[in-house]
């Protein structure tokens, strides 16, 4: 039997990872840490307990968020990559290559959850196109954002 691999990284490409093994612990947390970490309502991260976390390109650099826990994210763009406390480390979900595969099991932290998250699946939906009308250079955005493989080199030659 083979172990499951996850891959995954930050926007611009300068780090990324590989999950080796069965990630079973995908969670949201509203705490408020969490919240400012993400610069978002909540955090979704997964757990890699249990499982093997390699860094393939780069390294998170960390920032101790409190006396137990680091929080890794790119230098290069910001992004927030890791949970880092005495139990093992968690990954932001957005940040795996295909976050569909780790849907969220239990949410912590619910004293710091805002009221109205578990409203916005009632919030009226646009796709991208849709909002070209109020914003037309969305026809013409041209994305610097690592592709959601591994890929040998980054950014390709020629690109910031």
């Amino acid at each position: 039997m083979t172990d499951t691999v996850y891959t995954g990284g930050c926007q611009c490409g300068a780090v990324r990872f590989r999950v080796r093994g069965q990630l079973k612990d995908a969670s949201i947390c509203h705490c408020r840490m969490c919240q400012k970490a993400f610069g978002a309502y909540y955090a979704p991260l997964v757990s890699t307990r249990g499982a093997e976390l390699v860094w393939t390109r780069g390294e998170p650099k960390r920032f101790r968020s409190s006396n137990f826990a680091s929080r890794g994210f790119c230098a290069e763009c910001g992004t927030p990559l890791t949970y880092e406390a005495p139990d093992g480390v968690a990954i932001a979900a957005g940040a795996f290559d295909d976050p569909s595969q780790l849907p969220p099991t239990i949410q912590f932290g619910t004293e710091g959850k805002v009221a109205f998250v578990d409203r916005l699946h009632t919030l009226p939906g646009r796709t991208t196109e849709e909002d070209v009308e109020e914003a037309p250079f969305v026809l013409d955005i041209v994305s610097n954002q690592h592709p959601d493989h591994d890929t040998v080199a980054w950014p390709p030659e020629g690109r910031p």
